[in-house]
């Protein structure tokens, strides 16, 4: 496809037939990424994804001083020389105090701070501002206009609470922001809810072995995205630190220090759902290699969802398989707190279904990279389907859709579950394709390859 304005989905010629090929997990690349700048030696990442958010990860590193090299023939294998827990020793030209190696500092001279940019990535902004939390040099993280509107508050605030100097440059709470450690408590002990972003609580469970005595997390309201805590979790295990407990009111974390490894990132199941979800809609099958039942990712239980409204699905140790035959499909009440990025996708599937289908525990996903409720909503109705915005959620009614313009508010999954519209229905035009850069650059072309 070209770099247009907006995408005109083709609308599929009959039952789906295809194994799609999926890029590595985002959320699992960028944990890895992390643990293997903090390690102690040398790490090989493969399968790590093209998309925006790892690429902003990788460059960011790189900015940090650490040594990163993707392979000459193959840009998804990474080999990364960990830091060993010294980040200032990393910046090139500095040294620990953050002063010029070379002679004194001249009067007046000051630390001067590395420019982060995280673009668009919100997990890329948040893991870093956590990281570089363990230096002394000072780091301005920034973004584009979309990840600025962002909240970022209750990490900003964990991290005063353990000790270090964080400045926002315009609103409280957002990017821009300065951040400049050292992390000044002995006990570190600090509190925050659990029914917010748990990429919060992940970017402090990476950190926690680097400090002195560990860290302990206390969540004040209960956990939301589990899944993802326990991502962060068995990462780090990879890297060869173990001592983690996640309960249900703290996280703690001992003190330790990664290994570096070698770690091959699993297929996204945030991505996989879509052609998944594609063959729910259009019959057929559809397989995902390498996505299996002993995936780490909450996300990949996605095909369960999908059994529920009548699909057919198949796992093995390599692959996933959905198909549906001449089942309808039938609409389910559903929680879907453990798999938040994929109300979209279900939130289309569900405008096929014969019942209603609805959608609850959910409310926090209205300050993700779109308000992925009222938005979604909004769109959905564009396209005729019968959709209600609940406080917590989203209800959809059996639905007779229509030709659209949908915008995606500059949100990858809107845009991507917008694309499986155009599947079933004709004359579905997306507003600015290219969002899905974030997480899957090539999603256009396999979805014209399943239509």
């Amino acid at each position: 496809m070209t770099h247009s304005v907006s995408y005109r989905v083709g609308r599929a010629k009959g039952p789906l037939s295809a194994v799609v090929p999926v890029p590595g997990s985002k959320s699992v690349a960028n944990r890895a990424l992390i643990c293997a700048a903090l390690a102690t030696g040398q790490s090989t990442i493969s399968n790590v994804p093209s998309g925006d958010d790892s690429a902003s990860m990788l460059r960011c590193l790189t900015l940090l001083g650490i040594h990163v090299r993707q392979a000459p023939n193959d840009a998804s294998a990474v080999t990364i020389a960990g830091c060993a827990g010294d980040l200032d020793g990393q910046r090139p030209g500095m040294s620990k105090s953050g002063l010029p190696k070379s002679g004194s500092p001249k009067s007046g001279s000051a630390k001067l701070a590395t420019v982060l940019d995280a673009q668009l990535a919100g997990t890329t902004s948040r893991f870093l501002t956590a990281l570089v939390a363990l230096g002394t040099i000072p780091v301005l993280i920034d973004g584009a206009a979309a990840l600025r509107a962002r909240p970022m508050g209750p990490l900003h605030d964990a991290l005063r609470a353990l000790g270090v100097d964080v400045r926002s440059s315009t609103v409280p709470g957002t990017l821009p922001v300065t951040i400049q450690g050292p992390i000044a408590v002995r006990q570190a002990d600090i509190s925050i809810r659990g029914d917010i972003s748990s990429q919060y609580i992940s970017a402090l469970m990476m950190i926690g072995p680097y400090l002195e005595h560990g860290l302990s997390i206390r969540l004040t309201t209960p956990l939301v995205s589990r899944p993802y805590v326990a991502i962060t979790q068995s990462v780090m295990a990879a890297f060869g630190h173990r001592d983690v407990a996640i309960d249900a009111d703290e996280v703690r974390i001992g003190s330790g220090r990664y290994s570096g490894c070698e770690f091959v990132v699993e297929p996204d199941g945030s991505s996989a759902s879509y052609p998944l979800a594609a063959a729910a809609m259009c019959g057929g099958f559809v397989t995902v290699n390498g996505l299996t039942a002993t995936s780490t990712q909450g996300d990949a239980a996605f095909c369960g969802v999908l059994e529920a409204m009548g699909c057919t699905v198949t796992q093995d140790d390599r692959s996933t398989t959905v198909s549906r035959d001449s089942v309808e499909l039938r609409g389910i009440d559903i929680d879907m707190v453990d798999m938040s990025d994929l109300v979209p996708t279900l939130a289309v599937v569900a405008t096929s279904a014969t019942t209603t289908t609805t959608i609850r525990g959910v409310g926090f996903i209205r300050s993700k990279e779109s308000d992925r409720l009222g938005d979604l909503c909004h769109e959905l109705r564009t396209a005729g389907a019968d959709a209600e915005e609940l406080d917590d959620g989203l209800r959809i009614h059996p639905s007779r859709l229509h030709a659209a313009y949908l915008h995606t508010h500059h949100d990858h999954r809107l845009a991507m579950a917008f694309g499986l519209l155009g599947l079933v229905v004709d004359g579905i035009e997306i507003d600015n394709p290219m969002v899905v850069s974030k997480s899957w650059p090539e999603f256009w072309s396999v979805l014209e390859a399943l239509s």
